[in-house]
Order: C-alpha cells, then structure tokens, then sequence
C-alpha cells in the first residue's frame, strides 16, 4: 500500500515538474527560432537592402553579439533578481526584436533590433536549463533539462518550414519586400506565450533558499520530492550555501578549478565543431554539392528533422546511458562524419546522396551528445552560491565561440575550401572526444549536492 503511495506521489510530482520545465524550455524554443530565422530570411534581406559580403555576415551574427551580452549578465541578474523575473525581462525583450526586426526601414535598425533580441537569447540560453536543473529531481534531472535543447531544435524545425511557407505566399518582388519582415515578426507569437506562462511557474527552489526564504521554497520541494525528501533536501542546500562563499575567486580554488575547465571546455567545443556552420548556412552547403534553391530548402528542413528526432533519443538516453558515454560516442561519430564529408569534397565526390547523408549522420551524432549534453553538464556542476555567475561564464563562452565559427566560416569556405574546413571541424570533434575521456566526470542520478561533493573529493 506504502510502495502504491509513494508511486502515485512520484507520478504527481513528476507531472508538475514536466510542466514547469516545459515552460522554462519554451525560452529553448525562442533561441531555436531566433537563430534559424535568418537563414531563411538573409537572402532577401541582401537584396532589398543592396549588402555587402561582410553586412550579411553582421546580419547573421549581431545577434551573436547580444547573446554574448546577455550570457554575461544572466549569472548576476539571475542572483540578483531570481530566475523567475530575469527570464520574465527576457520575453519581453524576445517580443520588442522581433517586432523590430520586421519593421525597420534601414539596415542599421534591423542590427540594433537583432542585438536587443541577442540579449534575451543570451539570457534564456543560461538561465532555462540552470532554473530546470535547480527544480528537476537528480533521477531525472537529465531529461528535464535537456528538454531546453529539444525546445531549440523544435523551434530551429519549425521555423524552416515557416520560412518555407512565407517566401511561397507571394512573388519574388513581395518576398523581397515583405516576406523576411513575416518571418521575423512572426516570432512575437512564442514570445508573448513564453511571457504570459512564465507568470504561472514557481520560482527556483534553491535561489529563494540562498536569499533566507527557506519558508517559501518548501512547498515547491514538496511538490517535488514529498515530505521526506524534501525536508532533507533544504537541510542540504542549506549546508552547501554555508560552506561556500559565492566568489568568482572560489571556482579557482583546487577541485573546483577542475569545474570551470569542464564547463568552459565544453562549452567551446561544442561551438568550434562546427554545428551552426552547418545550422546557419546549410542552404549554401548543399548549393555547393549542385543542388538547386529548391533542393536545398527541402534538404535543409531535413537536416532539422534529424536534429528534432534524434534530440528525443537524447533524451530518453542520457538519464540511462549517461552523460559521458553519450558525449564519447557521439564525438567520435562526428570526428568520422567530418573526415568523410572533407574526403567527399576533395575528390569532388558531391553530386550524390554521399554529402547529405554524412552531414545527417553528423547532425544526429551532435543532437545525441554536444547538443543537449554539454547544457546539461553545464547547469548542473557548479556549486549552488556561484551556480548562476559559472553558467553565465560558461554560456558566454559558448556564445563567443559561437559567433567565431560564424563569423569564420564563410572565408574560412572560400580560402581554404570546404574539404579542409571540414577537417578543422573534424580535429575539433577529435579533441572534443579526448576532453571528454580525461576529463569529464559521470554525473547521472547525482543529486546537484552530491555533483559538488564531488568536486571537493
């Protein structure tokens, strides 16, 4: 009768926890958007506004530059003000850029409207998997968090099929004029649904437990983890904000410096092997094995159709498999991904199915490991008083590395060729791979407590 109990308590909590990680995820899902959107958009956009080679690149990539910003400001903000509010200030930026991205009249408010909307990104990226992590019980603290990464490639796949449909809805005059304005602004709707669910999700648990509200923080561990269990569960995070001092200066101390090289480590690399090369400009990659417009529209879309998919198998497996065999199996496969796809274009063996089906390979690899893993790992092994300050520093890495690939790519294709651009992507996967086998540590079914206990050892 007891075991029956305890099950249909899990059962409840399990559910309230599902759903209010689906809502922070939903912050996934405007980063999935607001990254993919331009790709579908830039070509029209280099038209109607007559831009040069390097405006189409800062259109791309400006929106890197706010993410930048906004990543180094969640850690601060995110403990200032709680996750809650901080992520609620973001939405509304989120709204305010895509509104502004489909009306602008010159160039330079289109960039300063992408940047405002960088800066909510930024801020979502850090602080929706760090707040799913703070909530999410450690049996399932994997899945829910990775929730935030099958958001994004949620909202990367839709949205090219969005793309799609609005630049299919009028000529080629009005698709010029007006087709890039509806993809961007169509963004405001998620937006605005992030925004007002927000209103109805608690607040981090741990966050109101560093500011003295332990009173207040547990009725949601209730919720979570039943009485028992939730009792210790303060005790606990009570002790670790006792023996920590929350200086930037502690994650350099001895153990914990070993925290910071794998969160900022992978971070990097998940970045520098290449993946929004492939996300941002896949249309051009496949124009560049002879596919026509068309063609590598409809390639493209299937390109995240097996980022969407093999994103779910991420997240039946990390909970079970675990972090760091999902991470050593799926570098590898990319490393071998890279190196055939660089062999295809050398030999100039592009004109068939060859191409494709090793940049699938290689996209399902990442959507399997780097892609939900590396935030995972990242919300979830720094100590809770420097918690939000690590991940942003982390975050900010990440999105810095980010906008190196894309800024880079686009002459690193036309100097050095695509085959070796791949390989350069390729060695990155290699060391991606070596990193991961020294280095990173297992933490599936750790407790966020017992990930930092860890660390001390």
């Amino acid at each position: 009768m007891r075991t029956e109990i305890s099950k249909t308590n899990e059962q409840v909590s399990m559910k309230f926890v599902t759903l209010v990680s689906m809502v922070s995820a939903l912050g996934g899902l405007l980063f999935g958007f607001d990254t993919a959107v331009v790709s579908g958009a830039i070509g029209f956009m280099e038209e109607h506004f007559d831009l040069t080679k390097l405006q189409v690149g800062w259109a791309v990539s400006s929106l890197i530059i706010g993410c930048i910003v906004g990543a180094a400001m969640s850690g601060i903000l995110g403990d200032r003000f709680g996750r809650k509010r901080v992520l609620i200030a973001a939405a509304i930026l989120f709204i305010i850029s895509s509104i502004g991205s489909a009306i602008p009249e010159s160039f330079s408010g289109f960039i300063i409207a992408r940047i405002i909307g960088g800066i909510g990104i930024g801020i979502t990226s850090t602080l929706c998997p760090l707040y799913n992590a703070e909530i999410a019980p450690a049996k399932f603290r994997g899945r829910l968090v990775a929730l935030n990464q099958l958001a994004i490639v949620t909202g990367i796949f839709l949205t090219y099929f969005v793309n799609l449909w609005i630049s299919n809805s009028g000529d080629a005059a009005w698709s010029v004029t007006s087709a890039w304005r509806w993809m961007f602004g169509v963004g405001a709707v998620p937006g605005l649904l992030f925004l007002v669910l927000l209103f109805f999700v608690p607040e981090s648990p741990r966050w109101l437990i560093k500011q003295g509200r332990a009173a207040a923080a547990l009725p949601i561990l209730l919720r979570i983890h039943g009485e028992e269990l939730a009792k210790k569960e303060v005790l606990d995070i009570k002790q670790s904000f006792e023996q920590e001092s929350g200086s930037i200066k502690q994650l350099f101390s001895p153990g914990l410096r070993i925290a910071l090289i794998v969160g900022v480590g992978l971070a990097f690399l998940q970045q520098v092997t290449g993946i929004n090369a492939v996300m941002y400009y896949a249309p051009e990659i496949f124009k560049a094995t002879g596919a026509g417009t068309n063609a590598s529209l409809v390639q493209t879309i299937l390109v995240g159709f097996i980022n969407f998919l093999f994103t779910i198998v991420a997240l039946w497996l990390i909970d079970k498999v675990g972090r760091k065999a999902l991470l050593l199996v799926g570098s590898a496969s990319m490393a071998i991904c890279l190196l055939v796809i660089g062999i295809a274009f050398q030999t100039g063996h592009t004109t068939g199915p060859l191409v494709l089906v090793f940049i699938l390979l290689y996209v399902a690899s990442f959507a399997i490991s780097l892609g939900p893993v590396v935030w995972v790992i990242m919300s979830e092994i720094f100590p809770n008083r420097i918690r939000g300050k690590a991940t942003a520093i982390a975050a900010m890495v990440l999105w810095a590395a980010d906008y190196l690939v894309s800024q880079t790519f686009p002459p690193l294709l036309g100097s050095a060729g695509p085959a070796a651009t791949f390989w350069i992507y390729g060695a990155m996967a290699l060391i991606a791979f070596l990193f991961t086998w020294r280095i990173v540590p297992e933490t599936k079914g750790k407790s966020l407590e017992e990930i930092e206990s860890l660390w001390a050892k």
